[in-house]
């Protein structure tokens, strides 16, 4: 099997001829400014999945799916793809980077193959329900060094045999980490995909065997080493299948922050484990439903506060779970999460489900200013309290004024005490519809010039961008309604200061 997938590694395409072509290097990728360069190259539309299939009332595609050997890579390192067709079939794998390009939103750096995909086999239970793949690797890919950090999607594609046969599609996801300093760093939230990851069928951290539909008992791992299954929570959205939730609550951000030009880099959760993984960075975000953390992250993001970077929290029930990493049963680390314990501000509003944990980890709101609260999911609408303050600048909100349902599907209360910490906007949002839950967004100062700031949502990047492809998403009867100049203005008064130090 190693000889033929060297080969397959050297007979790889790529669009437009050899992938060596393909991939030639520009002369601006290495400068402070490269991502409005990357963004003006041609963009397509084509990296939108268009015939997919899901198993009956499970989460996967088995027709076509896959993953990767790493949640990220650098330049020069390599990562191998591992794919599993059933029935066999010969496919395609098309690679792009996700961004703006003009509205398209992404753009196609290679395509790979055509290989011969086989069944895989699925893995045995393992212990604490374990669901881990060791399948053979497709093709082993070394990223090029002209290839920008960014959050890559591979769209797996099965060729028919004849015109009258069906092919199917499904993802792989992989990020580019940078190399040199960045503006801003863009933390994807995907130990919470893979928390949530259903693959092959109720085998997330919130399945425990039994016949309940949620649970968030201990005792339970996952792996990355298996594919992503649909997106399974509050939207039914089959162009999830092999993405994680970086389509739903990442991409609007990576979209509408490419097409202002910032200087951005991408990393995973797990870059933030080993302090001196990353660059530099003067504004650092945490985006989405960014719920598991490794502690290590939470120091590693500490650090950086303490340093001058400001934190830009554009997530929701953001660090409330502490995660520990394990290794694969390759040895290879950061391959497996658990659920240990929650960290101390949610702590006091267990017990969850009935089940009562012991705290861990360290007060979340000491990073954020706010934390997290319980009942944590409802939907409301996101309302001024400081019209004066600088990050309404340019806005035109007055006190009360609001962004229609930017509250949800989960967010943060009960603010901590810090010096100089501000209330910026707070409200109800209503679990289950009707029952009111107080949420708090803060901003305060930290070192060096830098600051905290807490949006207090999961939606925030829904009121910036609707890339091709986005669905707005609805719970506990709220939705938000899509862009926002005034979501928009806020978010570049927070870089604005963010960069100016």
């Amino acid at each position: 099997m190693r000889k033929a997938l060297d080969r397959r590694a050297v007979v790889a395409g790529a669009v437009g001829g050899s992938l060596a072509a393909a991939m030639a290097p520009t002369d601006s990728q290495d400068r402070v400014g490269a991502i409005p360069v990357e963004n003006r190259r041609e963009g397509t539309r084509e990296w939108q999945l268009t015939r997919v299939r899901i198993d009956g009332g499970k989460s996967r595609s088995p027709w076509i799916e896959g993953y990767c050997s790493h949640q990220s890579v650098a330049s020069g390192e390599s990562l191998e793809i591992f794919v599993s067709a059933r029935p066999a079939r010969r496919f395609l794998i098309d690679l792009f980077r996700m961004g703006y390009y003009g509205g398209k939103g992404a753009r196609k750096v290679a395509q790979l193959g055509p290989f011969n995909g086989t069944p895989q086999p699925d893995p045995e239970v393992g212990p604490r329900r374990l669901r881990e793949c060791r399948w053979e690797p497709a093709v082993r890919l070394s990223i090029p060094a002209d290839w920008p950090s960014g959050v890559y999607l591979g769209k797996l594609r099965t060729l028919p045999d004849s015109e009258d046969q069906p092919y199917w599609e499904s993802y792989i996801v992989f990020i580019v980490r940078p190399s040199r300093p960045v503006d801003v760093l863009f933390q994807c939230s995907d130990n919470t995909w893979q928390a949530y990851n259903r693959w092959p069928d109720r085998f997330s951290l919130y399945d425990d065997g039994s016949a309940r539909e949620w649970t968030s008992a201990p005792g339970y791992d996952v792996t990355f080493d298996r594919p992503y299954g649909k997106y399974r929570q509050i939207l039914d959205y089959p162009q999830s299948v092999g993405s994680g939730e970086f389509l739903l609550w990442e991409y609007p951000l990576c979209y509408w922050l490419e097409r202002e030009g910032y200087d951005v880099g991408y990393c995973s959760n797990s870059d933030l484990v080993t302090p001196g993984r990353l660059p530099a960075a003067r504004a650092f975000l945490s985006v989405g439903h960014d719920e598991y953390w490794d502690v290590r992250q939470y120091h590693t993001v500490k650090k950086l506060s303490e340093e001058g970077t400001s934190l830009l929290f554009l997530s929701g029930n953001t660090l409330c779970w502490v995660s520990p990493f394990g290794s694969a049963t390759s040895g290879r680390p950061l391959r497996t999460l658990t659920r240990a314990a929650p960290y101390v501000g949610y702590a006091g509003h267990q017990p969850e489900n009935g089940i009562a944990f012991a705290p861990t980890g360290p007060d979340e709101g000491l990073l954020m200013g706010a934390r997290n609260i319980r009942p944590v999911n409802g939907g409301g609408d996101w309302r001024c309290e400081l019209p004066d303050h600088w990050l309404f600048e340019g806005t035109g909100m007055k006190r009360g004024d609001a962004v229609p349902g930017l509250v949800g599907w989960e967010y943060h209360g009960n603010p901590a005490d810090l010096p100089g910490l501000e209330v910026v906007a707070s409200g109800f949002a209503f679990q289950g519809g009707e029952n009111p839950q107080r949420w708090t967004a803060t901003v305060h100062p930290t070192a060096r010039g830098g600051y905290v700031f807490n949006a207090a949502t999961i939606f925030w990047s829904q009121g910036l961008a609707a890339p091709p492809g986005h669905v707005l998403p609805w719970s506990h009867f709220s939705r938000p309604h899509g862009p926002d100049e005034r979501v928009e203005r806020m978010t570049r008064n927070l870089l604005r200061k963010a960069l100016r130090g």
